[in-house]
């Protein structure tokens, strides 16, 4: 937008005034978002009511701020160059999560993946033209630097104990629970283990994003000639290798090396070995303040012996401080000799390469110290510690990963050209999923793109990447010493790319954009021009037709984001009326209107659903069964593999005796949840009631199908399980799959019933061994004593057990036993 930036003053020759506003209201948009969306939990697109407020919200600025780069469109934009032909085709991508729709799993996850898709191609277009001019391009990379050290300052002092200040600091605009008073799981426990996770609820994206900034700090050290500037970047380095390690993330470190070989050949060889030092020295500082800050935090937050230290904090400051001098001695008197002696003696063509292989060889020797030998490990916090020694391809967190992949290709398979739509690994993982394990996320940026859009769409991100990365390369090989800060939206773009293949960075709608503004930054500044296409004569033509249509997207997409954004508080304020209001209309003023603007979300479907059988079981007026019932079926048309609602129309059969029905649904749904015990239990216990209704009715024949029925379902049962022992030994299986209590008792009873008693203890056994506190095991004992009993057996010591706790029992069990077939 502006052509040339030298000092603190504008070129007079970039145009009209409208242009200058038009760029500074994308500055401030964009440095105000960088700010606030980390505090949004990083904006992480779960796929659930909870985390979707925040997403909408961003996407009504983001098209706002979209419509006024249309505007600088009608003034500036011309079709001449490669940016300008990206600028076009980066709305390929969220067309591709448009088709996708035609057979999308989900029609909400869909529309809301193709909504965050248009966002991130308006990042990039943002990215692409606001950093056209140096003042763009420094305000921009700063914003990211300094956005990012606030992160993790934010997630330091969480770990130091300073919840509240933190909070207080941030609560105005970012969600903060109450009680107690703090950003919720900036620093979480899993496993015994505390691992730091800041803004993003999510240790190994945090980790990422860190690679991205400290990598980032490196460059800008090297590269500076202002010594603040490289003072600042140099205080930063340790807290930030120090956030790392707190992360406990084993794939940030498997990665982090890979990341730094890849950008260092693009960084010349004397500043290459500054950066290679800094690192180093860096790494050794942070040792020194590891041990000592893994302690306070399991103190503070795990021990609770303390609440806060200060003194920690100014440990990790000082050490900070000290890294930052050391820093600026060597770079003040020793940058320049070296540097001048190194380039002055390596001229070779691919002397780039040099020290990155040399770094190769030497990062090869610090793994051997690191994982064959105990001389580096041993200096190590237990925790960490324990995270490296368990780095392995035998580990439970790289084989699942391994199984998501596999399972992903199985969705592929069934839609290999155009995917399932936005969301569809959510969808439906739970149908192709080779184990019971719980994850909405491939852990795999390119394998969801794989299952949501098919190879069309995967052809058409990979296209766009190997274009931008193509372009960037040439740029940098002409242009070195241009712009040296646009450099960093390469680190960043990479680090984060590169670890998005292990994990699911950019399901964070933050990170996401951060990736795509960065993409756009890349190849801004120096546009390459395009030959002329015969094709394209008139490009003025182009320029109106593509800002018109730029303006209409950018109105439609913030009108209905609008929309959803008014929807979710509507939903939240029907949510907060249920409870305290009794009445029922007033509930149903604002879901009503939330659902006249998103008619089959799930969640709005759901809690009116829930209400309206509330009513019913209150009044057992027809009209509200006969509305819930609409409401399933209309939401299970855009919704049929959401687990919410069909446990909402089984409830709709079983409420009204519908019990063939609701088994019939059951048996019908069980392909698509073939690792859901609970419906494996439900299919088994109606199958069990409708067989005792036949035998009630004299309808033998019709007795023995239902109760054969419920052995075929526990016999796929008993398959499944036989299935999770394949799993590699390091692999855990997931949620619980396993004959249940409920399962036994159902199939004990039918045996009993048939008058096979011996069976019917065999399978009765098991669960009456549990704790008799439990009234399902209480009804199991009853059972099983029964059973034996019949066989002239007895087990005097828990039926003295079962009357002790109550001496009815003695009864219910003679009753049992005296049960008439």
């Amino acid at each position: 937008m502006y052509k040339s930036y030298k000092g603190s003053k504008i070129s007079k020759s970039d145009g009209s005034n409208n242009s200058s506003i038009l760029f500074w209201l994308l500055i401030v948009f964009t440095s105000l978002y960088m700010f606030w969306a980390p505090f949004q939990k990083a904006l992480f697109n779960g796929n659930s009511y909870d985390f979707e407020r925040p997403i909408y919200s961003s996407l009504v600025w983001t098209f706002l701020a979209l419509l006024v780069l249309a505007i600088y469109f009608f003034y500036k934009w011309k079709f001449t160059s490669h940016q300008d032909l990206l600028s076009l085709l980066i709305w390929l991508m969220p067309l591709s999560f448009l088709i996708a729709k035609i057979s999308e799993a989900s029609h909400r996850f869909a529309t809301n993946t193709f909504y965050i898709e248009m966002l991130y191609a308006a990042f990039f277009l943002i990215g692409l033209y606001i950093t056209q001019n140096n003042l763009g391009n420094k305000i921009i990379s700063n914003v990211i630097m300094i956005s990012g050290y606030v992160i993790v300052w934010f997630g330091l002092l969480n770990w130091f104990g300073y919840k509240s200040f933190t909070a207080t600091m941030v609560h105005w605009f970012a969600d903060i629970s109450t009680n107690p008073f703090e950003y919720k799981d900036a620093v979480m426990q899993a496993e015994g283990q505390l691992r730091l996770t800041s803004v993003f609820q999510y240790a190994n994206t945090y980790a990422a994003f860190l690679m991205g900034i400290f990598l980032g700090a490196l460059y800008f050290i090297v590269e500076s000639k202002k010594w603040q500037v490289r003072a600042l970047h140099a205080f930063m380095l340790v807290p930030i290798i120090l956030s790392i390690l707190l992360t406990l993330s084993r794939g940030a470190l498997v990665v982090l090396p890979i990341v730094m070989l890849l950008i260092l050949p693009f960084i010349k060889i004397s500043r290459q070995l500054f950066f290679l030092l800094y690192t180093g020295i860096s790494a050794v500082l942070c040792l020194v303040v590891l041990s000592s800050t893994s302690a306070i935090g399991r103190q503070i937050h795990m021990d609770h012996k303390l609440t806060t230290s200060s003194q920690g904090l100014l440990f990790v400051i000082g050490v900070s401080a000290a890294c930052a001098i050391i820093v600026w001695v060597i770079h003040q008197f020793g940058f320049l000799k070296v540097g001048d002696a190194i380039e002055s003696k390596i001229k070779a063509k691919y002397s780039n390469i040099l020290i990155p292989a040399a770094a190769l060889i030497v990062g090869s020797l610090g793994v051997y110290l690191l994982f064959g030998t105990s001389v580096v490990i041993n200096l190590l916090p237990d925790s960490i510690k324990h995270r490296v020694e368990n780095i392995n391809f035998a580990q439970h967190s790289v084989l699942e990963r391994g199984t998501f992949y596999k399972d992903a290709v199985k969705v592929f398979y069934d839609y290999p050209f155009f995917g399932a739509g936005g969301g569809a690994w959510a969808a439906l993982y739970e149908k192709y999923q080779n184990n019971p394990y719980v994850s909405r996320q491939t852990h795999n940026f390119f394998m969801q793109s794989l299952v949501e859009t098919g190879l069309v769409g995967l052809l058409i991100l990979l296209g766009l990447l190997i274009y931008i990365f193509t372009l960037y390369l040439k740029k940098h090989k002409r242009n070195d010493e241009s712009n040296p800060g646009r450099h960093l939206y390469f680190i960043v773009a990479v680090s984060i790319l590169v670890h998005s293949i292990i994990d699911f960075n950019m399901s964070y709608v933050y990170i996401g954009s951060l990736v795509f503004l960065c993409l756009g930054a890349m190849i801004s500044g120096s546009p390459l021009p395009l030959q002329r296409i015969k094709a394209v004569q008139e490009r003025v033509k182009i320029k109106w037709v593509y800002a018109s249509l730029l303006i209409v997207v950018s109105l439609f997409m913030f009108i209905t984001s609008t929309q959803k954004l008014i929807a979710s508080g509507l939903f939240r304020q029907a949510n907060t009326l249920a409870q305290t209001q009794p009445n029922l209309n007033i509930i149903l003023d604002p879901l009503n209107k939330a659902l006249d603007s998103q008619p089959t979300h799930p969640d709005y479907a759901s809690f009116k659903i829930d209400l309206f059988f509330q009513m019913y079981s209150q009044t057992k007026d027809e009209k509200y069964y006969n509305e819930a019932l609409a409401l399933i079926q209309k939401a299970r048309q855009d919704e049929p593999h959401n687990r919410y609602l069909i446990d909402k129309q089984i409830a709709s059969y079983t409420v009204k005796n519908q019990l063939p029905q609701a088994l019939d649904l059951i048996q019908k749904e069980i392909p698509d949840f073939s690792w859901d015990i609970t419906l494996y239990e439900k299919s088994i216990s109606l199958s069990t009631e409708l067989g005792e209704q036949a035998r009630q009715a004299k309808d033998d024949k019709l007795k023995e199908q239902y109760w054969n029925e419920a052995f075929d379902t526990y016999n796929k049962v008993l398959l499944k399980v036989k299935d999770l022992e394949s799993l590699p030994k390091g692999q855990l299986q997931g949620r619980p799959f396993n004959v249940t209590n409920n399962i036994s008792l159902n199939l004990g009873q039918i045996e009993f019933l048939r008058g096979k008693y011996a069976s019917a203890e065999n399978y009765l056994k098991a669960g009456a061994a549990g704790s008799l506190d439990d009234p399902g095991v209480r009804m199991i004992a009853r059972w099983y004593l029964s059973s034996l009993q019949k066989q002239g057996k007895n087990d005097q010591a828990l039926l003295d057990k079962l009357i002790a706790k109550d001496p009815k029992e003695q009864t219910e069990v003679t009753n049992l036993a005296n049960f008439a077939q």
